[in-house]
């Protein structure tokens, strides 16, 4: 899964590495170190211009919130709780599968979080038989610096509550798209484990190397079974892991320091 996430580069630097056409500089967000589910996120997306006189699709930086609302919904309640989405059963969920087709972005990022429990303590855990143990987080990232490009959707929610020329009108939301975990060696790993990025989660964001960025956005691609072949994993072997501070774990917490290598776990967690 993806619960948490790092996004630091700025908006200058996502124009150069994604080809970005149109920014708007107040939609500028700060440095996040703590990405949690219903904060605003930089998203990559190519859509027509509104009001323009060509209609071609243009390469946008948006700001949208993280979790999706489908257009259908009655209320925006239901978000917070859907900030994944199954590469597997995402073209056919009524939640995902117009999105899927029409509305599909790329979240960047520097890595994601995720927290490790050691097997013997979850089997205990599962069993009923002992309290939660602290969870050791690791920072999961591209090996060579580079962004971490997540494959996303997003979704249109109008509040009908509001006039239309109410600027909280119109919701725009979206989704990180999720999938099996790698269990080949990660590029560069902690020496006492995890080895691979299955041995900290089962779920993964699904990330996207720079030769699919261009087909996952163009809108003119709407058949399912064509677009489900863009959600094959990126190869083996282009990330790394390492430990961070407990800290991250309290999401008001938010700072660089959150993306400092530890050494080791710290004490009272586990792998």
């Amino acid at each position: 899964m993806c619960g948490r996430y790092a996004s630091s580069r700025r908006p200058e630097d996502l124009a150069g590495i994604f080809e970005i056409e149109k920014w708007e500089p107040e939609e500028t967000l700060e440095p996040d170190y703590n990405v949690a589910p219903t904060k605003e996120v930089y998203a990559v997306l190519d859509r027509p211009v509104k009001d323009a006189d060509e209609k071609r699709p243009v390469r946008q930086l948006r700001k949208l919130k993280w979790g999706l609302v489908p257009s259908w919904s009655k209320t925006p309640e239901g978000g917070a709780r859907m900030i994944n989405a199954r590469a597997e059963t995402v073209h056919e969920k009524p939640s995902y599968r117009r999105a899927f087709a029409a509305r599909r972005c790329i979240l960047p990022a520097d890595g994601y979080y995720e927290w490790v429990t050691g097997k013997q303590e979850r089997d205990l855990e599962e069993e009923g038989k002992k309290k939660r143990p602290r969870k050791q987080p690791y920072f999961v990232l591209p090996a060579d610096g580079s962004v971490f490009a997540m494959a996303g959707l997003y979704e249109f929610w109008r509040d009908k509550t509001l006039p239309d020329e109410h600027p909280l009108a119109w919701w725009v939301t979206c989704s990180v798209i999720t999938t099996e975990a790698e269990q080949t060696p990660l590029a560069v790993a902690p020496a006492d484990g995890p080895y691979t990025l299955s041995d900290i989660h089962p779920r993964m964001p699904l990330m996207l190397t720079p030769d699919r960025w261009d087909a996952w956005l163009d809108p003119s691609r709407s058949d399912p079974d064509d677009l489900r072949g863009l959600l094959a994993p990126p190869p083996p072997g282009l990330m790394r892991a390492y430990p961070v501070t407990t800290a991250v774990s309290n999401v008001r917490n938010n700072g660089p320091e959150l993306l400092k290598e530890l050494e080791g776990p710290e004490e009272g967690t586990l792998f």
